[in-house]
């Protein structure tokens, strides 16, 4: 795996080049005498059900994965709760509102953005929808349908986490 932080020749601090990496997960600035860590970013995602228990698979709008299959979901914001960030992110999507997700498990991931290595801790929740539930895509999702997963390909799934995540879920 190549350092975390690779990307990064200047100290954030006091913008010197004197910031060499540091250990497996940070840089130290030799000039103002930071050390920053590469810590993983809260990311969130949705495996939504309908009363078939087929689960709802978006098609991503834009890169990473352009194109390919995904689960709904982002970024959590900060000061915010991973439960806020997936109600968010599912509304700005979806254009739907949900309430009480279940949180089941989560997973590392590495999200490439601008020829950089984000590296993630994707928190998967269950979210249960009326089949009735009106959906319109927005935001940086192209399209969205419900899918029996058993017949999904899992190679048709654009991001690593998602297809473990996927996986997973299938054989619970």
């Amino acid at each position: 795996m190549k350092h975390p932080l690779i990307s990064f020749d200047y100290c954030p601090r006091c913008g010197s080049k004197q910031f060499e990496i540091n250990g497996e997960r940070s840089r130290h600035c030799s000039n103002c005498d930071l050390t920053y860590y590469a810590n993983a970013s809260a990311s969130t995602a949705a495996f939504i059900t309908n009363s078939k228990g087929e689960v709802l698979l978006t098609t991503r709008a834009f890169n990473p994965a352009k194109g390919m299959l995904d689960l709904p979901g982002g970024f959590v914001d900060i000061n915010e709760t991973a439960e806020e960030a997936i109600i968010r992110e599912i509304k700005e999507e979806l254009n739907i509102c949900i309430t009480n997700p279940q949180y089941l498990f989560s997973l590392p991931n590495e999200y490439e953005f601008s020829d950089v290595t984000i590296h993630t801790l994707d928190l998967f929740f269950l979210v249960k929808i009326d089949d009735n539930t009106i959906i319109t895509t927005d935001d940086d999702v192209a399209s969205a349908q419900f899918f029996d997963l058993k017949h999904v390909n899992i190679e048709q799934i654009g991001l690593k986490s998602i297809k473990i995540a996927i996986e997973k879920f299938r054989t619970k």
